[in-house]
């Protein structure tokens, strides 16, 4: 396996038990970090240290960041991966649907770094790896509420790269197109045909696709002049 700098590197995935989490955890663990993530249900991942918590709730971040640094040492990388969906029409969503996503997608990212950005400072070292999508960037029908929550992690990140900047801590963003997931599974086949259609290299993602962006991003060694950019992963599929 190629090094990247990461080993016994500690990094704290959020929402590291399935999809593209899950493979960014394993991916990590490979290249010789040392991963604590987060999870919500029951699914656990076999690869990293597994602390439940909702990242919504900004005293158990708090918890987190401590355990993590008190089990595996400082925190070096986090890789802000949390995510729901509650899609529907404009008219048609609900101000839970609108908040529970927001609370998730976009303050949750906040709760997450909060804790952990100011031991960044200390340090004079760190890299941010914020999780946008494409519907962040262009939009996506029914995805009102998540496409502003993507586009506003996409502006968060941006701004904290400018910031961290002068105290050696680097911030980016990874912009995954349509990736094979649960999410994507629960697509009607229709729905799925025409996204492919779109997509000029014909296929949908792979999970580890996006853990191989996220690695890159993280490493010290191979994006060390790499900050507050969008690393678009998404075949071609652009706005």
């Amino acid at each position: 396996m190629v090094s990247l700098g990461l080993e016994d590197k500690v990094v704290l995935v959020t929402g590291g038990n399935r999809g593209i989490g899950a493979a960014t955890v394993a991916l990590l663990e490979q290249l010789g970090a040392k991963v604590a993530y987060t999870h919500r249900s029951d699914r656990i991942n076999p690869h990293g240290m597994a602390i439940a918590a909702d990242v919504t709730d900004p005293a158990t971040m708090e918890q987190v960041v401590e355990k993590i640094e008190q089990t595996l040492g400082s925190i070096y990388g986090v890789v802000a991966n949390a995510g729901i969906t509650r899609d529907n029409f404009f008219p048609k969503q609900t101000t839970s649907d609108w908040d529970a996503v927001i609370d998730t997608n976009l303050k949750g990212v906040y709760h997450t770094l909060m804790p952990v950005i100011p031991k960044m400072y200390e340090r004079g070292e760190g890299s941010l790896v914020c999780i946008s999508s494409i519907s962040g960037e262009r939009g996506n029908v029914g995805q009102t509420n998540y496409a502003a929550s993507k586009a506003g992690l996409i502006g968060l990140t941006k701004t904290l790269a400018l910031e961290a900047a002068r105290y050696g801590v680097r911030a980016n963003v990874v912009a995954p197109g349509f990736i094979d997931t649960d999410m994507l599974q629960s697509v009607p086949d229709k729905v799925k045909q025409r996204i492919l259609s779109e997509v000029p290299l014909r296929r949908f993602g792979k999970p580890e696709e996006v853990a191989w962006a996220v690695a890159f991003l993280l490493s010290p060694i191979a994006s060390s002049y790499v900050t507050g950019t969008v690393l678009r992963v998404n075949g071609a599929c652009h706005t």
